[in-house]
C-alpha cells in the first residue's frame, strides 16, 4: 500500500534500554508532560515523548539516527514532573550510551566501558604498560618526574605511549562521529541536503557550547551550567598546559627531544624558565578548576537525586575518573615539591587515570561532547536547531 510505513519492533533493544539504565521505561503512558516542561526541545516534534514511545516499541533504527536524543541535555525537568516516575531523562541517557556503542569503532570497547565487570581489565592495561616502563621502581635522590634517565621512567617511553593513546582516541571518535552523521543524513531529501550551510552551523554551535547556553535553561538542575563550564574550561586549560610542556621537552638544550636526536636548539635558559612558569600557572589553575567543577557535579547529583535520579554506573565512572585525575595530579605535584617519595606511586596512579580518560574517551561519557556537538550542528544545518 502506498505511503505505508512498516515498523519492525526489536524486543531485544527494549530490554537493553532497561538494562542500560532505563529501568523506568515501561512506566511511561504518553501523557506528554515531559515535552511540555522541557525548555530546550524544539517546538516542532518535541522530545522526549516520541523517543520514549520509540524506545517502548523497540524502534532501534529510528532512535539511533535521531539527533534529538543528543539535543536533550538531561536537565531532568521531565523526570521531576513526570506523573508516573518514568524518568525520561534517565531513559534518554541510557539510549545515548547505546548510541555510542552503536557507532563506536571498535564497538566492543564501548561494551567494556559500559559494564562494571570489565573495569579491572580496563585499568590493568595502563598499569601493565607503566610497570613495563619501570614504574614500580622508586629511585634514590631528589624526587623528579619525566627525566630521560635515572628517574621514575623515561619520557621517551611515556610521551610516545600517551601520544599513541590520544591518536587512537581521535581516530576512533572520528570514525564514530562520521558513522553517526551518515545515519542522521540518510533520510534527508536531496533538496534539503543541498541547502546545508555547514560552516554557519558549526560556528553557531561552537558559540553555544562555549557559553553553555542550553544548560542555563535547565530548571531542576540549575547548578549544572556552572559545574559543566568549570570542567569544560579546565580541560581546555590542561590541554594548553600539555602542549606547552611538550614544547619545553622538545626545546630543552641538554635533555630535549631535539638534543636527543642530535639537533639541539640554542635557546636561552630564561626562555625555558618562563615557559615553565606559564604552563605551571595554567596547569595548576586548571587542576583546581577541574576539582571544583567535578565536586559541584557530584553535589548537584546528590542534591537533586530525588527529583532527577542520582545517575548510572556509566555516569559515575566518568565522574570518578575525572575526580581521580584532578586529585592525584595535584597531590603528585605537592608531594614532589615536598620531596616525599610517595610522589612516585601517586604519579603512576595519576597517569593511569590520564590513560583511562583519553584512551577510552570514544567509548565513555566523555564522547558525549563530540556526539552532542555533531547532533547540534546537524540540527542547525537542517533547520531544527
Amino acid at each position: 500500500m502506498s505511503g505505508t510505513t512498516i515498523l519492525k519492533p526489536d524486543l531485544g533493544f527494549v530490554n537493553e534500554v532497561i538494562r542500560s539504565g532505563g529501568e523506568s521505561l515501561k512506566k511511561c503512558y504518553q501523557c506528554a508532560t515531559c515535552s511540555v516542561v522541557c525548555n530546550v526541545t524544539p517546538e516542532d516534534k518535541p522530545f522526549p515523548r516520541k523517543e520514549m514511545l520509540q524506545a517502548q516499541w523497540g524502534l532501534k533504527d529510528q532512535l539511533m539516527k535521531n539527533p534529538d536524543i543528543w539535543l536533550c541535555h538531561q536537565c531532568s525537568d521531565c523526570t521531576a514532573y513526570c506523573p508516573r516516575g518514568a524518568k525520561p531523562g534517565e531513559v534518554l541517557g541510557a539510549i545515548r550510551k547505546m548510541s555510542i556503542k552503536e557507532f563506536s569503532a571498535p564497538g566492543f570497547m564501548a561494551k567494556m566501558v559500559g559494564q562494571p565487570k570489565f573495569l579491572l581489565v580496563l585499568f590493568a592495561i595502563p598499569v601493565l604498560l607503566l610497570l613495563a616502563s619501570g614504574a614500580g621502581q622508586t629511585p634514590a635522590g631528589p624526587v623528579a618526574f619525566g627525566k630521560p634517565h635515572g628517574f621514575l621512567f623515561s619520557m621517551y617511553f611515556i610521551d610516545p605511549l600517551f601520544t599513541a593513546a590520544a591518536l587512537f582516541a581521535l581516530v576512533s571518535l572520528g570514525l564514530g562521529v562520521r558513522k553517526y552523521w551518515k545515519a542522521m543524513a540518510a533520510d534527508l531529501p536531496a533538496d534539503q541536503a543541498a541547502k546545508i550551510n555547514l560552516g554557519a552551523a558549526v560556528k553557531e554551535t561552537v558559540s553555544e557550547i562555549l557559553a553553555h547556553r542550553r544548560f542555563q535553561k535547565c530548571e531542576t538542575t540549575k547548578g549544572r551550567s556552572t559545574a559543566h563550564l568549570l570542567v569544560f574550561y579546565s580541560f581546555i586549560g590542561l590541554f594548553i598546559t600539555t602542549i606547552l610542556a611538550f614544547v619545553k621537552v622538545i626545546l630543552e638544550p641538554n635533555t630535549g627531544y631535539l638534543a636527543f636526536l642530535g639537533h639541539p636548539v640554542q635557546i636561552g635558559e630564561s626562555a625555558i624558565t618562563g615557559l615553565t612558569v606559564i604552563f605551571k600557572i595554567i596547569g595548576n589553575a586548571s587542576a583546581l578548576a577541574l576539582i571544583a567543577g567535578i565536586f559541584l557535579v557530584m553535589t548537584n547529583r546528590f542534591k537533586n537525586s530525588k527529583k532527577a535520579g542520582v545517575g548510572s554506573y556509566y555516569d559515575w565512572l566518568f565522574i570518578t575518573i575525572v575526580a581521580g585525575l584532578g586529585i592525584t595530579g595535584l597531590l603528585a605535584e605537592l608531594l614532589r615539591i615536598s620531596n616525599i617519595p610517595a610522589a612516585y606511586p601517586t604519579y603512576v596512579i595519576h597517569l593511569c587515570f590520564v590513560f583511562f580518560l583519553f584512551a577510552y574517551a570514544p567509548f565513555s561519557k566523555m564522547a558525549h561532547m563530540f556526539y552532542r556537538a555533531t547532533a547540534m550542528v546537524f540540527a542547525r544545518a537542517t533547520g531544527r536547531g
